[in-house]
């Protein structure tokens, strides 16, 4: 019974040891996460399409290509990824993305003749943009998937 008592200290230390490490480390993604949020939220357009690009690349894309500015057909940025060719529509925004950055990669997706269409955003999606990507085959990588994609980049 000693022993068991005699442990009961040490056994509460190095649970608060490991409770403080774990609660560091929160704190450094948290603040880490924040600062590259509002970085990412306070981009010009332009600025975001090529911010995305690198993104991509960063995530195992490759011949990743920024179109032009205007004229795009709805597409800013084109790549590919394991054999698989990407139309991808970027939109930096403060508010929810509706359903014609949806309306506008579809067609671009077939206009520059690629397999897949995404629309890459720093917020998230309408109901309504869902429900049209769902019907269209078109894939919404929404602010928590950026997120996703900048971590794996570290």
């Amino acid at each position: 019974m000693e022993q068991i008592s005699e442990a009961w200290p040490v056994l509460i230390g190095v649970c608060g040891v490991l409770l403080l490490a774990a609660a560091a480390v929160f704190t450094v993604r948290f603040f880490r996460s924040r600062s590259r949020r509002s970085e990412m939220d306070d981009m010009e357009g332009h600025e975001f399409e090529y911010f995305c690009a690198d993104l991509l690349r960063d995530n195992g894309f490759t011949e990743v290509e920024v179109t032009r500015g205007s004229g795009d057909y709805g597409v800013d940025i084109l790549a590919q990824k394991d054999g698989i060719t990407y139309a991808v529509q970027c939109k930096c925004h403060t508010d929810p993305i509706g359903i014609r950055a949806v309306q506008e990669v579809y067609a671009g997706r077939d206009y520059y003749d690629r397999m897949v269409g995404a629309v890459m955003t720093n917020q998230y999606f309408t109901s309504a943009a869902v429900q049209a990507a769902d019907k269209l085959k078109i894939l919404l990588w929404d602010r928590g998937y950026v997120e996703e994609m900048m971590e794996e980049r570290e």
